[in-house]
Order: structure tokens, then sequence, then C-alpha cells
């Protein structure tokens, strides 16, 4: 229970300080699985950040999937400020035509942005 209100808490605190940013980021579930809800027109600015800076897909012989840790070794890239401030505690890794929201922290893929 007191892990529950701690997610909570946490959960509106990022809300709050995203809506001041007009950035939405949403955190659902509890421990290292929490998905990360993007509104679309961050999803867009994402997509033309790897577009527009010709990111190259890492190659991992393990495939890169969301609630799974990242192989030890693909490099995580930092999140640019101009994704949102809610964004920047997370890294990044673009495999497979697809954007993956990782916790540094532990590795593991919270969100896919395709």
């Amino acid at each position: 229970m007191k892990k529950l209100l701690l997610t909570c808490a946490a959960a509106a605190l990022i809300s709050t300080g995203a809506m001041a940013q007009s950035t939405v980021v949403t955190t659902t579930g509890t421990g290292h699985t929490a998905a990360v809800q993007i509104e679309p027109e961050y999803r867009t600015k994402i997509r033309t950040y790897v577009t527009e800076h010709k990111i190259r897909p890492v190659e991992s012989r393990e495939k890169i999937v969301i609630g799974q840790p990242v192989p030890r070794e693909v490099e995580l890239e930092a999140v640019p400020a101009d994704w949102g401030p809610s964004l920047t505690r997370y890294r990044y890794v673009y495999s497979g035509e697809r954007v993956m929201l990782v916790d540094p922290s532990t590795r593991t893929v919270v969100q896919e942005i395709d």
C-alpha cells in the first residue's frame, strides 16, 4: 500500500511539472516496468529528431523490448532537452525504426516510440 501511494505521489509530481512545460507524461504501473505515456505531438517531435539527426540504429543480437533490460554492449544516449523536461531522466536507444526510452538505473526499456 505504501508503495502504491508513493507511486501515485510521484506520478502526480511528474504530471504537474510536465503540464507546466506543455508536455504530458504519465507514469503507470509499479516497480521498474512502469509505462510512460507521451502525447502525440511529442512522439512526432522525437521521431523528427531521430530523422533529422540521422541517428543510426543500434545493432544487438538480442531483441530490445519493453520491460526488458537493454544488453550491456548497447550504449544508451541522453534524451535531448527539447523532448520535454519530464523525459530527460531517461536515456534512449534507436533500434529497428523505434526509439526506446530506457531507465538508466536498471537499463530497462519503459516505453517504445514507433
